[in-house]
């Protein structure tokens, strides 16, 4: 008997496990935010306070990034890094960890890396030259020099570079003056002059060069072109440093400079407990958005000879472009392949050996680098991006899936909309984006610290969306983050589930001659524009191929077996070669073994040309060739030709889709519905995260490439979950969506059957029905004062009733109405408030029902909730439009910031001044605008 109970125990243990269920919330499932602490005026009290509304609205964790101050907040200012800015950071970690949050800290106060303590030898540094002419028996009768020539600029002023001293940290008023980049004119130091005969003939004549300049050497026979070469300091200044933080960036491309740069947090972190820290974080490169651009570092010449085997100072004519076409394109390759692997190991490796000797990881924005991102994302922690472009995404997101991370995060919303214009149906969309670009740890960009006695709207940053407790969405802003953490918290757990490795041509990149010397890395977009993986890319996005992005270092690392691809513990089908033209050999030959071993490698129009850069050119080129002949091609049908290698196959076509298709790769058909997704695979099945940004709803039975026996089916916005109707077909599987636009669901695919509540799909049983009748209206919470109560029989925006302060009022408003239930049959009833501006909490007979964030708002109703007579109540809150427009009319000083203050993002909300100014704004569509319906709804089968 005992045994009986044990075994229908351990039957209906089984059962529950198997029934769908939401996973748990973590702190790393829930968004985080970045949070700019003004001039670190910060204080112990506020904030606890802070931290305490942050963790109630649903936010998991805060960066801390220290920024620039605000006007007449001067004695708060705590410099970075002081031993008071300690304290206030040991307060933080203490109340976070007590409250459940999580801590990263920016590494910089303001980015890129850089400071008062950077010395000139370890700042950033570019490479300048001049040429001469001589000819046999001559002698220079000019010094071999170069002056650099000033600039100074600044945010949003002028100011005379001959009022400055050097270095710039011994300047009064950093923060009022906000520098970008200072350069000092002055001599600047000879780094090589080689002269170049007509013969060819190559000499260093750098040691005839005197103190003075003066080169004391006599051409020999021939003509000779003398090429210079100085370096520069680039002068690049951290960005919206706070105080403390202000200072030369660092030579990223120097292991000293980094060693340096980073000692400073060793000294000001001793006697200091950070258990509590989770990582260290770089907030983009950025160097080079200044005048010219940092390419040089003092040890270039030797790490180049290191790396490529020749020198150089022999190929300057080559570097500089003056060389035939194609040397200049091979020389200009290896400079960039040097820089790149220089930032990969002097600085982001350095950084992240550093943090992991403090038991902390890094979490790395490498974009805009000029370095390939992906190796640079590959060794950092927690791989960030930012912008919504799909492929932009993807590129932090495939360096986390090829290498095994679990997280990749994102920067998100920083420029949604112009300032107080974002609703958070617009941030949903941009959340969406990164969620399908495969990012699963979002930060948002971001939160002011602002203290609590700070007149509205408190301190605000200059990016367009404050995600701060001023703003009328931060009633509704729960929402926003319960949603985002029930879609990462399944989209953190399991493995990536894509099928092609999609081959990044760099050198492709690398060999293309541009105004100057680096090419920036930055998605597809800055570095890969134009090149053929720009339309492969997107092919494979439009069409419905779950893909990775993947490089050369990275591509050494796979291995196959079983016809698989194997990298960071997850299986591809293949990898896709998009028409590269340049290829190193050790590549294609990774290729050939991974073929070897059973993986197909495909193609797309043709096998590349040859191997990149200048050093040992013949023999490596003379490798490459031999591997292409060993592979004989035949007709395979369909536009493909084969070639047959060990147990596997090299494949080549024209066309993406057939040469895929040939490689035995099946597309995700749900993108011909309109449909985006990202896929996961877990131990039983998949997880598929699937969004509807088309302009109709999906309704209807949606392919999927699943060989699963039954899918779970969740709403995270909703919170509602069953088992959905699905069935096999002679295709594949299919399962029944209802999704409109702007919708978003889960699905969790198994393998074998799971039982469970089934999931609802509602039809409507007759048409809507207008809720109708006198709309009482109270202002319940904002500003700038609360409007009188107000009567409405028609439903429209509140700043077209009467009075000022209606179109001056940001905050929520009270909708009340009272109704009799309307008639028709139907197992529950659908409310549609139809257009809301912004957001809306619903109340039915005191009973709360939801939050509705848009783009849609709907909610269903169940048939008992409704009473013969009824209360319907709408909590809406507007944007912080209204206000801040009345303000600027009124010329109410609420702009009172250091550095930027503030920009715009659209060029018609510019002022005077060239900065941001609502004063010409009308009123924005405010409250429940309608009309609300009621519609009888029964279970579809």
């Amino acid at each position: 008997m005992r045994r009986y109970f044990l075994v229908a125990a351990v039957f209906f243990n089984s059962l529950a496990l198997a029934q769908p269920r939401w996973p748990a919330i973590t702190q790393q499932a829930k968004p985080w935010t970045r949070w700019w602490w003004m001039g670190s005026a910060v204080n112990p009290k506020d904030l606890t306070g802070l931290l305490t509304q942050y963790q109630k609205a649903g936010l998991g964790g805060v960066e801390i990034t220290p920024i620039y101050g605000v006007k007449g907040e001067e004695k708060n200012f705590i410099p970075f890094l002081s031993p008071k800015w300690m304290t206030m950071f040991d307060h933080t970690l203490k109340e976070a960890s007590r409250l459940g949050m999580g801590v990263d800290l920016a590494q910089a106060s303001g980015w890129p890396f850089g400071g008062p303590w950077v010395t000139p030898e370890d700042a950033c540094k570019y490479v300048a030259y001049k040429t001469y002419s001589l000819k046999s028996g001559e002698k220079l009768n000019e010094a071999v020099t170069y002056i650099q020539q000033p600039i100074v600029r600044t945010v949003g002023e002028k100011i005379d570079l001959k009022q400055l001293v050097e270095p710039i940290t011994k300047n009064p008023n950093l923060q009022l003056h906000a520098f970008d980049q200072v350069r000092f004119e002055k001599p600047l130091p000879l780094q090589a002059l080689m002269a170049y005969s007509d013969k060819g003939q190559t000499l260093n004549v750098t040691a005839y060069v005197d103190a003075k300049g003066n080169l004391n050497w006599t051409a020999p026979d021939g003509k000779w072109t003398l090429y210079a070469v100085f370096q520069g300091w680039h002068g690049k200044m951290v960005e919206r440093a706070g105080p403390g933080g202000e200072g030369d960036v660092i030579d990223h491309f120097s292991k000293t400079a980094t060693q340096h740069y980073l000692r400073k947090f060793d000294q000001a972190f001793k006697g200091h407990d950070l258990k509590s820290l989770r990582a260290f974080f770089n907030d983009s490169y950025e160097v080079d958005d200044a005048q010219g651009e940092s390419n040089w570092t003092p040890a270039l010449f030797e790490e180049f000879k290191k790396r490529h085997g020749y020198d150089l100072r022999h190929q300057l004519a080559a570097l500089f472009g003056k060389d035939s076409d194609e040397k200049n394109k091979r020389v200009l390759s290896d400079y960039r392949q040097t820089i790149s692997e220089l930032l990969l190991e002097n600085y982001t490796k350095t950084w992240s050996e550093w943090a992991k000797g403090k038991g902390k990881i890094i979490r790395n924005q490498a974009h805009g680098s000029p370095a390939n991102i992906l190796d640079l994302y590959a060794i950092t922690d927690i791989p960030e991006i930012e912008g919504t472009e799909i492929l932009r995404i993807k590129f932090a997101s495939s360096a986390a899936h090829v290498t095994g991370k679990k997280l990749a995060s994102s920067e998100s919303a920083t420029w949604d909309n112009e300032h107080f214009l974002s609703k958070l149906s617009d941030i949903k969309k941009d959340m969406d984006r990164f969620l399908l670009g495969g990012v699963n740890h979002t930060f948002y960009h971001g939160t002011n610290y602002s203290p609590k006695d700070a007149a509205w709207p408190g301190w605000l940053f200059y990016a367009a969306v404050h995600f701060n407790p001023n703003n009328s969405f931060w009633t509704d802003f729960g929402k926003l983050n319960q949603y985002v953490a029930r879609c990462q918290s399944f989209l953190q757990s399991g493995k990536p589930d894509n099928d092609v490795l999609l081959y990044l041509p760099i050198y492709d990149a690398y060999v293309r001659p541009g105004k100057v010397l680096l090419q920036h890395f930055d998605g597809i977009e800055h570095g890969f524009k134009g090149l053929p993986v720009e339309k492969h890319a997107e092919t494979l996005w439009e069409k419905g191929y779950g893909f990775d992005f993947i490089s050369d270092k990275q591509l050494l690392n796979v291995t196959s077996a079983t016809g698989k691809l194997q990298t960071g513990g997850v299986a591809y089908q293949t990898v896709l070669v998009p028409n590269a033209e340049y290829m190193p050999a050790g590549t294609l030959n990774q290729m050939m073994r991974l073929a070897q071993n059973g993986a197909t490698v495909a193609f797309v129009g043709k096998l590349p040309e040859g191997v990149p850069g200048m050093g040992n050119l013949e023999n490596r080129q003379a490798a490459f060739k031999n591997l292409i002949e060993q592979l004989k091609f035949t007709n395979a049908g369909q536009g493909v030709k084969k070639a047959v290698v060990g147990k596997g196959a090299f494949l080549v076509a024209k066309d993406v889709e057939d040469l895929l298709t040939a490689a035995g790769v099946k597309r995700e058909k749900l993108v011909d519905s309109n449909l985006q997704f990202v896929r996961r695979r877990h131990a039983k099945g998949q997880y598929y995260f699937i969004a509807n940004w088309g302009e109709k709803t999906v309704d209807g039975w949606i392919p999927l490439q699943t060989t699963a026996k039954s899918v779970a089916l969740y709403n995270p916005m909703t919170e509602k979950l069953g088992m959905a109707n699905f069935r096999t077909t002679a295709g594949g599987s299919e399962v029944y969506l209802q999704l409109m636009p702007g919708e978003s669901c889960i699905l969790e695919t198994s393998e074998t059957p799971v039982s469970g509540p089934v999931y609802t799909y509602w039809k409507p049983a007759a048409k809507p029905q207008e809720i109708k009748g006198t709309w009482a209206v109270n202002f319940v919470d904002g500003g700038p004062q609360l409007p009188t109560k107000k009567e409405v029989a028609k439903l429209g925006s509140w700043t077209e009733l009467e009075g000022e302060e209606v179109k001056n009022f940001s905050g929520t408003a009270r909708y009340t109405l009272s109704f009799p239930k309307p008639e028709g049959t139907g197992t529950s009833w659908l409310l549609d408030l139809g257009k809301v501006a912004e957001s809306a909490r619903v109340q039915l007979n005191g009973k709360d029902l939801g939050t509705l964030i848009g783009p849609t708002y709907q909610l269903v109703i169940p048939n008992e909730q409704l009473k013969a007579t009824n209360t319907l109540t709408v909590f809406v809150s507007n944007s912080m439009a209204n206000r801040i427009a009345e303000m600027d009319r009124e010329h109410l000083i609420w702009k009172k910031f250091y550095n930027i203050n503030m920009s715009a993002r659209l060029r018609e909300n510019r002022g005077a001044d060239g900065n941001f100014t609502a004063e010409k704004w009308k009123p924005r569509d405010s409250g429940l605008l309608g009309p609300v319906t009621l519609t009888p709804v029964v279970a579809g089968k």
